[in-house]
């Protein structure tokens, strides 16, 4: 054999390991995804679960309901029912902050969203 088809053969066998550097990398990249999508639909799912426990026992199962309860009652005025809208998406887990506004919240409560609400209370 001469030298120009071994460096010829190690050229292929270099490119050809190449693509399959690109194959795994776009695999990986895939498995990602489908890993962040799994954890947000286990997390929904939990909060879905939650829900639904809360509503049969006629309770609110938010930890925020404390700080935002009396500015939620049925008697306030209509002015209020935008303010009423928002909290209720808040306390079903999506944010309301101009930073994430319609994303699933995944970690507990924002900070943007509870200062947004208690902004809006203390405008009142």
């Amino acid at each position: 054999m001469d030298k120009q088809a071994i460096f010829k053969q190690v050229a292929q066998v270099e490119e050809r390991i190449g693509e399959l550097y690109e194959e795994i990398g776009n695999l990986k990249a895939q498995v990602r995804e489908l890993i962040e999508e799994n954890t947000r639909l286990v997390l929904e799912k939990q909060r879905y679960q939650e829900h639904l426990q809360a509503a049969s026992k006629g309770m609110k199962s938010n930890s925020t309901t404390s700080v935002i309860s009396e500015h939620t009652d049925a008697d306030v005025p209509e002015t209020k029912e935008g303010y009423n809208n928002l909290t209720k998406l808040y306390e079903e887990g999506f944010h309301i902050c101009n930073v994430h506004y319609g994303r699933m919240r995944t970690e507990g409560d924002c900070l943007f969203c509870l200062a947004f609400l208690n902004k809006t209370i203390s405008d009142e």
